[in-house]
């Protein structure tokens, strides 16, 4: 890569998006403001992506758009709080490093590659999981406050049962990286590579 593509690069990929630090209770307009100024900076991002070749191309683009679908989800968050508005952040910013790790594999090859995606789809679930356990946990809470001891009770199961729910993906989705890596072994260390996977994320 030459210097002027490496250059090209580190703009787009330390592209600051116009967010910033946002304050909650802005106006109509300095919210269309601030969104145009995102639509500005993902167009320079993209441009500067077009300077380079290959993966490295690619790696900068989704880059550049998993920035500019966070940006929009943390103004969003700003202009109208609310959980669901953040449990949305919280994916996008999964989404956008799921894209990046995912296009990076892509200068890999072989089960390198395989254990590369699966190791990415992996941090995917978990940061997903624990979105979603939060999510539910502060909507449950939410209820319980304005309800009696047994709603809050209801409350705390339903926190513990979130994260109970986010434990097991993150488990399933940690057992399937393992599983990719023992498929670069063969004979018996592949057969006892299974059999460890399998005892330690409990699987039968």
């Amino acid at each position: 890569m030459n210097k002027f593509s490496s250059n090209a690069m580190a703009i787009a990929i330390g592209l600051v998006f116009s967010v910033g630090a946002l304050a909650q209770g802005m106006s109509r307009d300095q919210y269309k403001a601030r969104k145009d100024g995102i639509a500005t900076d993902y167009k320079s991002a993209k441009t500067a992506c077009a300077a380079l070749a290959g993966n490295a191309k690619n790696i900068c683009q989704a880059d550049a758009s998993g920035k500019e679908k966070v940006a929009k989800a943390e103004l969003r968050a700003s202009y109208k709080p609310s959980e669901s508005v953040s449990y949305r952040l919280r994916v996008a910013r999964a989404d956008a490093d799921y894209s990046v790790a995912r296009a990076k594999c892509d200068d890999k090859a072989g089960n390198v590659k395989d254990v590369c995606v699966k190791e990415a789809k992996a941090v995917e679930i978990a940061a997903k999981a624990d979105a979603k356990a939060q999510m539910k946990t502060v909507d449950a809470n939410e209820v319980a406050n304005d309800k009696s001891a047994k709603a809050q009770s209801s409350a705390i199961k339903k926190g513990a049962d979130a994260r109970q729910d986010a434990a097991a993906e993150k488990n399933n989705a940690d057992y399937a990286v393992a599983k990719e890596k023992c498929d670069a072994l063969a004979g018996d260390a592949k057969s006892n590579c299974s059999k460890d996977a399998k005892s330690r994320f409990g699987k039968s």
